[in-house]
């Protein structure tokens, strides 16, 4: 009996080894912490907007000051930057166009707050697109950042964030499109028409209602 015993015994001690190796092999192989593109804002706090990110027109009252963004871990060999933003739910049948901003050096990681507030503080080398809001006087200069501005009594909208990694320094060249090309343009220029040029995307999406 004894001897039944002490055989159990090694045969348990040979599976908690072997269950150990296997632990230890799989912390060994376990994969590195994620290194996704990504975009977010410090300044959308639970991804919503406080008045001061609101436009000042059309009924709303805000300050219509662009939100701080930051991103990391853009695709290797980028070499520009291109954010739009884009509000799918605005009752137009094709949304609202709301920021447009190209040929962001591949070199920033963010945007500062009310960076696209003047053409002035804009990244080195970029340049605003035409949104939306072009020549209605609400943005301060085509091309600048316009805040959210729903229709009253609507359920909240959603405000796509998206920012592209491309692997060409002017994407209007690339793709052959003017630099005062609309935002849906040069939305399909991004998405389909420089191709593989497009090597990535960073997305969130933040919401506002009144």
């Amino acid at each position: 009996m004894n001897k039944e015993l002490l055989a159990a015994a090694a045969s348990l001690a040979v599976a908690a080894f072997a269950l150990t190796g296997c632990e230890n092999h799989a912390l060994a192989q376990s994969p590195p912490a994620s290194t996704a593109f990504t975009l977010s804002s410090p300044d959308l706090t639970g991804n919503t907007f406080a008045t001061k990110f609101i436009l000042n027109g059309f009924g709303c009252a805000g300050q219509n000051v662009s939100p701080a963004l930051v991103w990391a871990n853009p695709p290797a060999g980028t070499k520009s930057f291109a954010l739009q933003v884009h509000d799918p739910d605005a009752p137009t049948g094709a949304g609202f166009w709301h920021w447009g901003l190209y040929d962001i050096p591949p070199t920033a990681t963010s945007l500062a707050q009310g960076a696209a507030n003047a053409f002035a503080t804009l990244p080195a080398g970029s340049y605003g697109g035409n949104t939306d809001f072009l020549d209605t006087g609400t943005t301060g200069g085509n091309g600048l950042y316009g805040g959210p501005c729903p229709p009253a009594g609507d359920p909240p909208h959603r405000y796509n964030f998206t920012l592209y990694a491309l692997s060409v320094d002017h994407v209007d060249v690339a793709a052959g499109i003017p630099k005062t090309g609309t935002a849906g343009l040069f939305s399909f220029a991004l998405n389909k028409g420089i191709g593989t040029a497009m090597l990535g995307k960073a997305t969130f999406t933040a919401t506002y209602g009144r």
